[in-house]
């Protein structure tokens, strides 16, 4: 079957947030967490503190385990850095795990760039909100464009976080510099970023926990995508997911990614994330292998490459140790990866040296 094409992970980070992972099984709400020292801001204080060699080293071993579990695609966002040169220090590991895929000892997984201009507020810019995101069209935004370290845009629209008029003028920034907007949107609260995101012509749209029916007819009638990340709702203990069976029964272009990062989503596994679109979500198994691959593919225009199995293609395929394809949902937390290929050479296979 195709490989399996993630659209959406955090990959490059500094150690773990497993204290906030303890905060939250006391009962401390993701907020809270934040407020007390925690969530986004604690990971930009390891990334600020680590050397690009150790995010690098880092990346590369969670690459491998990509690789084995049958993902062959793997977008990565910036966002843990905050401060400017924390970014560009984050763009500059991305650009080299991207340019090392191939190589011996290294995985081949074809790594797409995404800009996450503005992720959470950095501490010194706590009452100068406005000057941060002017030094952030100003500097970063034309940085990335010229050293072409990335391809999409991207912005946390959520309560909290940004609003809706500031990430519009960001990824107004960002097209003009001809990066492709992509939003997370409506996890936490409806603010409207969906149809920030349907107004932008953004590739997509992630996470979707808060949408009215006139949003999903919305979607249904534009070309973003709409992409679905359960573990993130999972992990944190939330009982409602994202409207699935609506987005897609109304017509919308559904997409599921793993949203890999270190305080929301730690798991790299989309076989396990088609299980939870399935038993969650009520999706069918076609439909979320479906979402995890081609639709995947297509929201990071990389549908005339990746995807599907097709003359033409880049010959990125799994080989999925299973009698049906259904099974590989059915069995939970599995991994049924028994070979990947990109680009048809063999990058990992069960028992077997990865190269």
């Amino acid at each position: 079957m195709p490989g399996f094409v993630d659209s959406h992970t955090h990959l490059v980070f500094a150690g773990s947030r497993v204290e906030d992972y303890e905060r939250r099984l006391a009962g401390a709400s993701y907020e809270e967490i934040a407020s007390a020292g925690g969530g986004i801001a604690y990971s930009a204080r390891l990334v600020a503190e680590a050397s690009p060699r150790g995010l690098e080293a880092q990346a590369r071993r969670f690459l491998r385990e990509f690789a084995a579990h049958g993902t062959t695609t793997v977008e990565v966002k910036t966002g843990y850095g905050l401060e400017i040169e924390s970014e560009i220090k984050m763009l500059r590991v991305i650009r080299a795990l991207g340019s090392e895929s191939g190589r011996q000892g290294r995985p081949d997984a074809g790594i797409v760039p995404t800009l996450l201009a503005a992720h959470a507020l950095p501490a010194s810019y706590q009452s100068r909100r406005t000057e941060y995101l002017d030094e952030v069209i100003a500097r970063l935004i034309p940085f990335a464009a010229r050293e072409k370290m990335a391809e999409f845009i991207d912005c946390f629209c959520d309560r909290g976080a940004f609003s809706v008029d500031e990430c519009r003028r960001l990824l107004a920034a960002g097209a003009a510099h001809g990066l492709v907007p992509r939003l997370h949107a409506e996890q936490l609260a409806r603010t409207g970023a969906a149809r920030l995101g349907i107004e932008t012509n953004a590739a997509s749209v992630d996470h979707l926990d808060h949408l009215s029916a006139a949003d999903i007819r919305a979607l249904a009638r534009s070309s973003t995508v709409a992409t679905l990340l359960p573990g993130v709702n999972l992990h944190l203990g939330l009982k409602d997911y994202a409207p699935a069976r609506k987005l897609v029964d109304g017509g919308a272009a559904i997409a599921l990614a793993t949203d890999f990062n270190p305080g929301t989503s730690p798991t790299l596994n989309m076989q396990f994330i088609l299980s939870l679109a399935c038993d969650a979500m009520r999706l069918s198994p076609a439909e979320a292998i479906s979402a995890a691959t081609i639709n995947a593919a297509y929201s990071l225009r990389r549908a005339g490459e990746a995807g599907s199995l097709e003359p033409g293609k880049q010959a990125d395929l799994i080989i999925m140790e299973v009698d049906d394809y259904r099974q590989i949902p059915y069995y939970i937390g599995w991994n049924h990866c028994g070979m990947t290929v990109r680009k048809g050479r063999i990058v990992f296979e069960r028992g077997g040296d990865q190269n």
